[in-house]
């Protein structure tokens, strides 16, 4: 039982450092930029209806806005980029 516990501890863990590489990554491409860059891949991988891409790019945002003191987060520039990416991806 002990395995089992510390296997999930230990994923977790790793998919915590994915979401925080991967904020690194964008803080570091898109600058002030990257919390929407973040949202803009969220809400992609929802339009895919691609629900674990949608839930890692979520974190990735939520990480970005805590790693980054200069990231934007204006929430209707946010929807703006959800509704784009909507409509980009509407299945007919």
């Amino acid at each position: 039982m002990f395995d089992l516990f510390s296997n999930w501890i230990e994923k977790r863990r790793q998919i915590r450092q994915r979401w925080q590489q991967d904020a690194r990554t964008l803080i570091e491409k898109h600058g002030r930029q990257a919390y929407y860059e973040a949202q803009r891949l969220a809400a992609r991988n929802r339009a895919q209806r691609d629900r674990s891409g949608f839930w890692h790019w979520a974190k990735v945002a939520s990480e970005v806005a805590r790693l980054s003191p200069v990231a934007e987060m204006d929430m209707k520039v946010v929807q703006t980029i959800a509704d784009e990416e909507m409509q980009k991806h509407r299945r007919p």
